[in-house]
């Protein structure tokens, strides 16, 4: 597994990364860089465990309302939220256990 170095808030990370994962870890290491600086910056939050957090159920909703590609979505039934596909499921638990990964000095967040 290769390792890459990049930065969120301006403080580095060195995160494990599959052999032809880079370009897409970097879109998400941007991804998750971005929304947390845009709740930093909005300057009513300071604590860092706190953004990651908010940034990640964010990022989570935007997912949740994005059809996943080739997958079906499980069907709620009357009166229920609609759930998350298996895909849907997967990818989300990737993203917060390299959420985690990435946080681990921070503590867990989740």
């Amino acid at each position: 597994m290769k390792q890459l170095e990049v930065k969120i808030m301006g403080q580095g990370y060195l995160l494990g990364c599959p052999e032809g994962g880079e370009e897409r870890l970097r879109e998400a290491v941007h991804r998750v860089d971005a929304a947390m600086s845009r709740i930093r910056d909005a300057g009513k939050i300071k604590a860092r465990d706190r953004i990651a957090v908010l940034a990640a159920l964010n990022l989570a909703f935007e997912l949740a309302d994005q059809p996943a590609a080739g997958t079906a979505t499980v069907s709620a039934h009357e009166g229920e939220e609609p759930h998350l596909s298996v895909a849907e499921q997967a990818t989300l638990g990737a993203l917060l256990a390299r959420l985690d990964q990435a946080l681990g000095e921070d503590g867990r967040l989740l």
